[in-house]
């Protein structure tokens, strides 16, 4: 705040919008942290019978909140930029103005080393963005500094244009803190190296065939929730695959802190006939762009019933198209068998 203040009132007393958009700039950074910080600590609360999930989501909230001042005050500068390109105001600008900005900026600077060193030792990724910031700021700084230069030697002002550039760099960085908190909010798809840790766990562990169809629900950073669908030998009794999941779900709670539920699906891969429908949709998925894997595959005792699930890409449009395809192909290659198909996308 000491240093948006300072670059304020040199900008008012040199009359160079440049220099208050800096300032401007530097108080949308100091508001920023301070409702990051408030955001920080609300979402910190303990879970309620109103919000069981807790409230990390009020970070997000307090993002679009801190989007809005960027964008606002961007489009403030912007605007004030602009008029003055049609009608200049005579510049005051001294060295003692540029020394002013100058000095200032490797405070900025030195200040995001620090915080960037600060970030990284609390592993905090927020700090270590903010510290970015910082020291991106200063780099700015040089476009205001150059400005004034020219102005000082050549009398040749430039600043309204440095005001139209430092207002779209603003601009730019409220739209993509604006975008990235309304993802987060819509349900972006779970983090794919969490994913990966429990796909592993999941897959390593003694009575389960296989895993799939994982969602990740995110309630706030690093507050997950989600579920997956795990094969089992289908000659398991239910208490043989309770004791082997109740284990899992609390392996994954204690070592990823990522509370998950469990679908079931059977597996016979000990029938040879099972063995060869299996490659016969293998076959399938190959020859086909856009289907990118299968499980869940299953033959009902007793019936002619065929269960098998499909994992096709977002590319893919016409997904009636492919069912009647794979069907059709499925009617030649095994006749007579009721094959029951689900299509799906990854969720992570």
């Amino acid at each position: 705040m000491l240093i948006a203040g300072v670059k304020i009132a040199a900008g008012l007393l040199a009359a160079s919008i440049a220099i208050v958009s800096e300032g401007v700039n530097n108080a949308a950074d100091a508001l920023t942290s301070v409702l990051t910080l408030v955001g920080t600590k609300l979402a910190g609360r303990h879970p309620d019978a109103k919000h069981p999930f807790g409230y990390g989501r009020i970070e997000y909230l307090t993002g679009l909140v801190v989007a809005v001042v960027i964008i606002v005050s961007g489009v403030q500068m912007l605007i004030e930029s602009v008029k003055l390109i049609f009608k200049p105001e005579e510049l005051s600008i001294s060295y003692v103005s540029l020394a002013i900005v100058a000095v200032t900026a490797v405070v900025k600077f030195f200040l995001g080393l620090y915080t960037i060193a600060r970030g990284r030792l609390a592993q905090s990724d927020a700090l270590v963005g903010v510290g970015l910031e910082c020291r991106g700021d200063s780099y700015i700084s040089i476009i205001t500094i150059v400005v004034a230069l020219v102005f000082l030697l050549t009398g040749v002002s430039l600043d309204a244009y440095a005001g139209v550039v430092m207002s779209a760099i603003i601009l730019k960085a409220g739209v993509e803190v604006l975008l990235k908190t309304v993802s987060e909010l819509i349900g972006r798809p779970g983090e794919k190296e969490l994913a990966v840790k429990i796909y592993r766990l999941v897959r390593a562990t003694p009575g389960v065939v296989g895993a799939a169809d994982m969602m990740l629900h995110n309630y706030g950073p690093n507050a997950w929730s989600g579920s997956v669908n795990v094969e089992i030998d289908h000659a398991k009794s239910v208490g043989e695959v309770y004791a082997i999941l109740h284990e899992l779900q609390l392996r994954i709670m204690h070592e990823e802190h990522v509370t998950m539920v469990f679908g079931v699906y059977a597996v016979d891969d000990d029938h040879a006939v099972t063995r060869q429908i299996r490659q016969t949709i293998l076959e399938y998925v190959k020859a086909h762009e856009h289907v990118k894997n299968f499980h869940a595959v299953y033959l009902e005792p007793g019936t002619n019933r065929l269960y098998c699930d499909l994992v096709v890409d977002y590319a893919l449009a016409d997904w009636e198209a492919l069912r009647t395809d794979f069907l059709d192909y499925m009617q030649a290659q095994v006749p007579g068998r009721d094959v029951v198909l689900t299509i799906e996308t990854e969720f992570v």
